[in-house]
Order: structure tokens, then sequence, then C-alpha cells
């Protein structure tokens, strides 16, 4: 059996490094800004108690897209 070698980031080929930044970016953004909604949002335009909405956004892209697809209630 043998063992993949680890790469460091600086080995990486330009376009995986830049693939990895890119989604990075893209996590950070979504955290934020579901980050930023639950603070200002009310407590009673939330779906669940908001601590769970912040740890939950905490998950790699799934947690902040599922606080803004089933986590906040409509505003009608």
């Amino acid at each position: 059996m043998t063992s993949a070698k680890k790469k460091r980031f600086s080995q990486l080929p330009p376009r995986s490094r830049a693939l990895i930044i890119v989604g990075a970016i893209v996590q950070f953004a979504l955290q934020g800004a579901a980050l930023r909604d639950l603070k200002r949002r009310p407590a009673e335009q939330v779906k669940g108690p908001k601590p769970l909405w912040v740890a939950l956004s905490f998950l790699n892209y799934f947690g902040p897209i599922a606080y803004f697809v089933v986590g906040r209630k409509s505003q009608s």
C-alpha cells in the first residue's frame, strides 16, 4: 500500500491554489453574511434558536446556505 505524499500549498499547481482561495473567500462571505443577518434579524423572524444557527454557520457552505434557505421566516 502506497501512501500519498502530502503536498504543501506552495507545491500545488496555480489553478488548484486559485480554486482553494476562491472557495475560502466564498465560504467566509457566506458565513459573514449569515452571521450579520442573524445579528440584525429579530428572533421572531428566525426558525429555531439563533445560537443554533450561529453554530451551524460554521459548517462549510452547508450551514450558511441552510440558514438562508430554511432558517429565516418570510417577511410578509
